[in-house]
């Protein structure tokens, strides 16, 4: 009699390897819903860059008008539509970053994208050196480290901007300097982890570089909490470029701020609140929104692990 022979089994392509990981979050309601508030922001960004409802900076109507069919969520003092106001302001946060020296002129990518990035590539290049090299590297990385962190991040902030000036590349630097410190906190954590595993020690025994095996081994197996904290971390900006804008600091004109707007707001509150609740609302939503999706998502992958 014929046995049935087994059959070897599918590997699944790169596409099901993808929709599977993406397939993760919709497995939370938490990681669901945040990634929802943020796509919403997203994509009013996007539509402001072809269509908004009027000219954002334009003085064409009454000042502290209520909503109406004409302005969507009313006016502000100087008789700009909020509306438009608040749509172009999710591009310099989200979408596109201006190069010094010429406002017309930008990068994809908002500024506190660009932020993130760049406290993601400074810490997590100190922290694996700090975590896997040891020694003196670790002591020095540390105690500088730990120095900044000694700072209000208020005060770093004021720092580099009182000593660089006002800029959408300024704030970058401002977000940078003061977020490395965490994410090298957490990378080094990771590395003095990882660092113990078999494989380390393989490549350790075939003579890999240190270079390698920290980007190439080490940083692979580390990508999901840190991830998952550039999540957060993106929240955090958001939230330090509204707090520069509240104090008249943060991003330069003609682009909207957020936090600028709720400063220049408050200062007619009595007579317009509607002014100051709209961008206010408008930076809650997405740094929860974001804070949401990352948790959901630190949750679904803590489970798929174990």
């Amino acid at each position: 009699m014929a046995i049935a022979q087994p059959t070897a089994g599918v590997r699944p392509s790169r596409w099901q390897q993808m929709w599977k990981s993406v397939a993760i979050i919709f497995e939370s309601r938490v990681a669901t819903v945040g990634l929802a508030m943020v796509l919403f922001w997203l994509l009013i960004g996007f539509i402001s860059l072809v269509w908004t409802p009027h000219e954002p900076n334009a003085s064409d109507f009454i000042q502290n008008l209520p909503p109406n069919g004409t302005n969507w969520l009313g006016t502000d003092h100087l008789g700009r539509d909020i509306t438009s106001r608040l749509m172009q302001g999710t591009q310099v946060i989200l979408l596109k970053t201006r190069l010094p020296g010429d406002s017309e002129i930008s990068i994809p990518g908002g500024v506190a994208i660009w932020g993130v990035i760049g406290s993601l590539v400074l810490g997590v290049t100190l922290g694996l050196n700090a975590g896997y090299r040891g020694g003196w590297w670790d002591q020095i990385i540390m105690q500088i480290l730990d120095a900044l962190i000694a700072f209000p991040r208020i005060v770093l902030y004021l720092v580099v901007i009182a000593a660089l000036g006002q800029g959408d590349m300024v704030v970058i630097l401002a977000i940078t300097i003061t977020g490395a410190p965490g994410v090298a906190r957490l990378a080094r954590s990771l590395a003095m982890d990882i660092k113990t595993r078999d494989y380390i020690r393989a490549a350790e025994t075939r003579g890999e570089s240190v270079r390698y095996i920290m980007f190439r081994e080490i940083l692979p197996n580390a990508r999901g909490p840190l991830l998952v904290d550039a999540m957060l971390r993106v929240g955090y900006a958001i939230f330090a470029i509204g707090t520069l804008g509240f104090l008249g600091i943060g991003l330069p004109p003609p682009d909207p701020d957020w936090g600028n707007m709720v400063n220049e707001a408050r200062r007619n509150i009595f007579s317009n609140q509607t002014a100051v609740i709209w961008p206010s609302l408008a930076i809650a939503t997405l740094v929860i929104g974001l804070n949401l999706f990352a948790d959901g998502l630190r949750e679904e992958l803590t489970r798929y692990q174990k």
